[in-house]
């Protein structure tokens, strides 16, 4: 068989660009080694945060406007919901890094936040005990959105568009023509004009990058907490917290609507690179994650008392900088596009991810925002990290 594009991973990004190749007419191909939505690779939980006031990079903030919008388009096309307005709840002392950041992004493209005092959010949302020298800031345009409802979504609107779909099915080569790509799969070999690897954890297994991807395990925790408050949205915002003196971030989600499905309570986690992932799970590093949680858990929310009744895992992917890749292969004659590294912040500029790897395959380039998440900017890091 032939086809205009052939993508590989149908996950996060792979449903969308599928969806996006479709709808602009290309014959497309989505080879999926597991099934349409699957707890092996980053999107296992439930939900994920989306919001703007971004502390990683200010440079995200373009594409999380035109993700807003592909989000708000999903639900019209589909008349379901992926995108829930909880707001966000940043907690950390003073001078603390990421409100710093939080601040610069929400300055510099002059997003709404709103500073809130210690007896303004302790009355707001009494489910959180803070220390009374936190600083609070809240992004009331931040929320959720849904990453298992979203990926069956987009894929079942690829294959109404004409998109054919292959689940189960490895890939265990591929190579590049002068005019056109090679897959050869546990089943059979395919042809393209272009391939898009959108193939998350398995990336390194796939293509010879000369950066250095990190895979680590990450986990989820959820409780029912044992108190009259209440932590159904609406009632509390989804919260990013730093932990004074421990790298990285808490964070959480209110208890998600029924609809959404999954484990039941509330959702929360630690945003900081976890162990290298090895495909047999380290019980010790389990014990000690959960007790990360639980620890958290007893000192930063009121009278949960209650201990993590659901723990699942899911994978990280990390490039040196901890930004993504967003780009065309060099030397491969504009036929090979990737998309990796999502770094456990990804998920959320998956509309707009789709459209700018459409962009690639159909183009050749794209006039979204991405060129500061290109292959190219590694050429400046020393080569003990590429």
């Amino acid at each position: 068989m032939v086809y205009d594009v052939i993508v590989i991973g149908v996950g996060s990004m792979g449903s969308a660009t599928c969806y996006q190749l479709a709808s602009r007419g290309a014959k497309v191909l989505g080879i999926e080694q597991f099934g349409i939505s699957h707890e092996n690779g980053s999107h296992t939980g439930q939900s994920r945060i989306i919001r703007k006031a971004y502390f990683e990079h200010s440079d995200y903030v373009p594409l999380l406007h035109k993700s807003y919008e592909g989000w708000r388009a999903l639900e019209k096309a589909t008349s379901m919901q992926f995108y829930w307005k909880t707001g966000l709840a940043y907690f950390g002392p003073e001078h603390d890094e990421m409100l710093q950041s939080v601040q610069k992004s929400a300055d510099l493209y002059n997003l709404k936040i709103e500073h809130k005092e210690y007896d303004q959010y302790t009355k707001l949302w009494p489910q959180f005990s803070v220390p009374k020298d936190y600083q609070c800031i809240f992004e009331p345009e931040a929320g959720f959105v849904t990453p298992e409802r979203g990926i069956k979504t987009y894929t079942e609107f690829a294959k109404q568009k004409g998109a054919e779909i292959h689940i189960n099915e490895q890939v265990l080569h591929w190579e590049s023509h002068s005019n056109f790509v090679t897959v050869t799969t546990n089943l059979r070999t395919y042809q393209a004009s272009r391939i898009i690897f959108t193939s998350g954890a398995f990336t390194d297994q796939l293509l010879a990058l000369k950066v250095k991807l990190k895979v680590t395990r990450q986990y989820l925790g959820w409780v029912n907490p044992n108190n009259n408050l209440k932590y159904n949205v609406g009632n509390m915002p989804c919260w990013l917290m730093t932990d004074e003196g421990k790298e990285g971030a808490f964070y959480g989600f209110p208890q998600m609507p029924e609809v959404v499905g999954g484990p039941q309570g509330i959702k929360f986690g630690y945003h900081h690179p976890g162990e290298i992932f090895d495909e047999v799970e380290d019980k010790e590093i389990l014990v000690k994650e959960e007790a990360r949680l639980n620890e958290f858990l007893r000192q930063y929310f009121t009278k949960v008392n209650r201990k993590i009744e659901t723990i699942k895992s899911c994978k990280y992917t990390y490039t040196p900088d901890e930004h993504f890749i967003v780009d065309l292969l060099p030397d491969m004659s504009e036929r090979v596009v990737i998309a990796c590294g999502f770094s456990g912040h990804g998920f959320k500029f998956s509309p707009v991810i789709g459209e700018a790897l459409a962009d690639l395959a159909l183009e050749g380039g794209s006039d979204l925002p991405i060129g500061f998440l290109g292959l190219g900017r590694f050429s400046l890091l020393s080569p003990m990290l590429q």
